[in-house]
């Protein structure tokens, strides 16, 4: 579906035949209620943008990251390297994302720009594996899937301001990625499988992991975790290398924890709700896309009314950009270009300084 600019007043139009069957008095009441309704969704808009991952050059495999706001309008590619940026987070104004310019072709780094792709930084010297993160501690503090030498995806929280970072887990047996923080900042899910010789027979699935409370964060073996997706063990259709729980991404509105999982042959969005005793130890699940395309890789806005996605054939070809109002389900393609567009994270816009 593609979005049309004169949909607002053709809305608007409808509405004032309408109202023609009430009272004259009542009628710019409705009008203006109308008029305010429509104000408001493009507010609510409006202090967003789109960040997401386009692959320019397949031969050279060049990633950029491009914005664009809300309504598709004012798209520009932001990075414009020859290697690999891919963006993973944001927090409020700020962008986070994965990059190898000044290093060897696909060798991760943290860097931080904002959603116009001005004031861009390094953020550590810890090298990253290809995941998505999360934050505390109100953007101070984020949570790493990275490496130290050839000791891979281990957890690290890195100080986003000196660039300090430290390690929290030592586990060499299990798999560890795309961890995110729920809020409170002391227990985070992320995609695990205890053991990652087991990548052909056992998927990854969202676990949660809590901290010791002892001094400083640490993890260990001994951890209070428990699996919180449990994949259909009747659906075969699903290869071993793809997704059979995505990574997980937290809505602060509802509540509830989304991911995607290629079932059935589609990849679809679901949505884990907890229990109000049990919390994420007994889920409710629910399907949230359907239908002739697939869903994939998403992220929320900071208030939770807004997903933003990339929509897929269920071959995996011609990926766009989606945007989904929560509250409606209604969803508007953001983008139509030839290239593959995918990964999309929401930005907030700063308030302008008087």
């Amino acid at each position: 579906m593609k979005h049309r600019c004169d949909a607002p007043f053709r809305f608007l139009s409808s509405i004032m035949q309408l109202s023609r069957s009430l009272p004259r008095a009542k009628r710019w009441v409705a009008l203006l209620y109308v008029l305010f309704a429509i104000q408001q969704h493009a507010a609510a808009q409006q202090q967003y943008k789109i960040v997401y991952n386009v692959f320019e050059d397949r031969e050279k495999d060049n990633y950029d990251i491009y914005s664009m706001n809300m309504d598709g309008s004012g798209k520009k590619n932001i990075t414009n390297t020859p290697g690999v940026e891919w963006v993973y987070y944001a927090y409020k104004d700020k962008v986070y994302y994965i990059s190898d310019v000044d290093t060897c072709h696909r060798c991760y780094f943290l860097y931080e720009m904002d959603a116009d792709g001005n004031n861009k930084r390094k953020v550590t010297d810890l090298q990253l594996e290809d995941s998505w993160m999360g934050s505390r501690k109100n953007g101070k503090e984020m949570i790493v899937s990275g490496r130290m030498g050839k000791i891979r995806q281990q957890l690290f929280l890195v100080d986003i301001k000196t660039g300090k970072f430290k390690q929290i887990t030592n586990d060499t047996v299990s798999y560890k990625n795309d961890p995110i923080f729920l809020p409170g900042g002391n227990a985070i899910v992320l995609r695990y499988r205890p053991d990652k010789k087991l990548r052909q027979t056992v998927p990854a699935e969202l676990w949660y992991l809590n901290f010791y409370k002892l001094p400083g964060d640490t993890m260990r073996p001994g951890n209070f975790k428990y699996q919180i997706t449990r994949f259909p063990k009747s659906d075969t259709t699903t290869k071993w290398f793809e997704y059979h729980v995505g990574p997980p991404q937290y809505n602060s509105k509802y509540h509830f924890i989304s991911y995607m999982s290629k079932q059935n042959n589609q990849t679809q969005i679901y949505i884990a709700s907890p229990d109000p005793k049990k919390g994420f130890q007994a889920t409710f699940t629910t399907l949230l896309t359907s239908g002739d395309l697939s869903s994939g890789w998403h992220s929320w806005s900071s208030d939770g009314q807004w997903l933003a996605m990339d929509k897929s054939t269920h071959e995996g070809k011609n990926f766009d950009i989606y945007l989904m109002n929560y509250r409606t389900k209604k969803e508007t393609r953001l983008t139509d270009s030839d290239k593959t567009e995918q990964a999309p994270v929401i930005a907030e816009i700063p308030a302008k300084k008087e």
